[in-house]
């Protein structure tokens, strides 16, 4: 996992140990619940952390933020997120109470108290955050339609709040009723491979 360390060289020795951390935790959870695809196991740092970080690239998120990971899954992007900003509040949402389980697991394990967790469905949460990420969970308008309601209209980071989501292929027909929504290649970040046809998606809310 030496290429994240180079791709993200100002991290400090908590942060690596964290991180270091986080693959036998979920090898040992996944032996028991399939959170990750046991072969994609071989590629964790890279097809999830790395992955994950990727945001971080495009956008440092301000101390005492509040961000929402809609249909967490396993805790990506989040948990790598909440290593990189220990000073910003992460609420992870997913209707499956076995993936809450592993984050639960996982966050305490880690000490990472700036982790919050909701085995409940989006549109019954109770939260204003800035900003909304999450990974191939559903089409931008269901995203919105679940989660837009959710987002703050006090801007207080270098862009405008929004969402912020990692996706894949050709998203030509699914954002062409963005006309705000900003395409990012994520080769642009990272030189290995997998990322040639990954992107994030910045959809800002007025």
């Amino acid at each position: 996992m030496n290429f994240i360390f180079d791709y993200f060289p100002n991290l400090n020795k908590l942060q690596k140990k964290q991180l270091e951390s986080m693959f036998l935790l979920y090898k040992e959870w996944n032996e028991r619940i399939n959170v990750i695809s046991r072969k994609d196991m071989d590629y964790f740092y890279l097809h999830h952390v790395l992955h994950s970080l990727s945001i971080a690239k495009f956008l440092t998120i301000k101390s005492g933020s509040k961000i929402m990971d809609v249909g967490t899954g396993g805790g990506f992007p989040g948990i790598p997120l909440a290593i990189l900003f220990p000073e910003v509040d992460f609420h992870l949402v997913d209707s499956t109470g076995k993936k809450i389980k592993v984050i639960n697991s996982v966050k305490d394990t880690l000490e990472l108290n700036n982790v919050n967790t909701y085995h409940q469905r989006m549109e019954d949460l109770d939260l204003i955050v800035d900003f909304v990420v999450c990974r191939a969970v559903a089409p931008m308008e269901t995203l919105m339609h679940w989660s837009v309601d959710k987002i703050s209209k006090n801007h207080k980071q270098a862009i405008k709040n929004g969402f912020l989501c990692l996706k894949g292929g050709d998203l030509t027909e699914e954002l062409s009723a963005f006309n705000n929504a900003e395409v990012i290649d994520l080769s642009e970040y990272f030189n290995e491979p997998f990322f040639e046809t990954k992107k994030l998606v910045y959809c800002p809310v007025n």
